[in-house]
């Protein structure tokens, strides 16, 4: 009798052991394949840039106007748009001349002058120098580069969208010829496009993100950082009059929006290729934007199993009908990175999203 309760005990706990087994190896799975890379090299473990931005402590030095500056660790961007407000052209102008790091990348600076100032930064800078003479609202050169392009008219178009990508995109790298609708520029430029010029669109690479795979992409670290730094830039594009945009998370950048969802300021909230967000449901979010969400089943995404344990893994699928989010048609995208592909179902359901037109 004995023996036969402790064989069953001993079967039981086996059978845990696998069911733990198989989940550890899913998770090992999402690890190869969240990244957004099409090889299997291992990937660098990252360290997130954070922080106000640099040249801070210059800026809080300075005095030249007979009072503190707001600090950049702490004022809201409502309150460092207050503080703009207040100032003539020549002071605005003064301070972006001698602080155009920190002009260029605090939330609640006017537009216009955050252009003036992140074109001072890059006249100057070695690796990124490239970038100048572009509408450039935010440009932090430390680590790998992060950077924000506006397309189009960002203070006078009635819709603003947010692109957030996933792995392997940097300063270097949010641009490239080679992957037209698999960088946020190349989807910047496509919404744009499919809008007819009435929607300004960011790319924002504006957090660190995974290379490569590894355990970055496998793990919720760098997406935590990353979503204060997205809540943020949409506080600051709220602090200046601006609408709420849209915000489009492509890949790993979907777990950096599902983290940033509570706090975030969009009206829209649209997730595509993604790994999951960190949440069991759409309402789960605690977001008061519309979620949406799109996955095309040639996408390897597809492939990656839905699950999280001990930090591992991204949880639920957005795009199952029992997640919550409405969905997005994706009739003619391809893979991993097709969803902005010009006649491509998604794109015209973005634009639509976008232009506030969808329901």
């Amino acid at each position: 009798m004995g023996r036969s309760t402790g064989a069953r005990a001993a079967a039981k706990g086996g059978f845990r052991f696998r069911r733990l087994r198989r989940t550890l190896v899913a998770a090992a799975v999402t690890a190869a394949v969240a990244a957004g890379t099409a090889g299997w090299a291992a990937g660098d473990a990252q360290p997130a840039v954070t922080g106000p931005p640099p040249g801070s402590a210059a800026w809080r030095a300075d005095l030249s106007l007979g009072r503190p500056l707001p600090d950049p660790a702490t004022a809201s961007p409502a309150e460092v748009a207050a503080f703009f407000a207040g100032l003539d052209d020549a002071r605005r102008l003064r301070l972006a001349g001698r602080h155009p790091s920190v002009v260029g990348n605090l939330e609640g600076v006017p537009v216009s002058l955050r252009y003036r100032a992140n074109a001072l930064a890059l006249r100057h800078d070695g690796r990124f120098g490239r970038l100048a003479g572009r509408r450039i609202l935010a440009f932090d050169p430390r680590g790998r580069g992060q950077v924000a392009e506006v397309f189009g008219d960002l203070e006078t178009s009635d819709h603003v969208a947010v692109i957030t990508p996933g792995s392997d995109i940097d300063a270097s790298s949010y641009d490239r010829a080679s992957d037209p609708y698999g960088t946020p520029a190349g989807m910047a430029r496509a919404l744009r496009g499919r809008t007819g010029g009435r929607t300004a669109v960011i790319a924002w690479a504006g957090y660190t993100t995974p290379v490569g795979v590894g355990v970055d992409a496998a793990t919720g670290r760098l997406a935590e950082a990353g979503a204060e730094r997205l809540v943020r830039f949409t506080q600051g594009l709220a602090a200046v009059g601006l609408p709420a945009p849209a915000v489009f998370c492509h890949s790993y950048g979907s777990v950096v929006c599902g983290l940033a969802a509570p706090r975030l300021n969009a009206r829209d909230l649209v997730v595509l290729g993604s790994p999951g967000m960190r949440a069991d449901s759409a309402a789960a979010l605690r977001t008061r934007a519309r979620v949406w969400a799109a996955k095309d089943p040639d996408d390897w995404i597809d492939s990656v199993p839905h699950v999280e344990l001990l930090g591992l893994g991204h949880g639920a699928d957005p795009a199952s009908p029992s997640f919550g989010a409405r969905p997005v048609p994706v009739t003619g995208a391809r893979g991993h990175t097709g969803y902005f592909a010009p006649g491509t179902a998604s794109l015209a359901a973005f634009a639509a999203i976008a232009e506030g037109e969808a329901r």
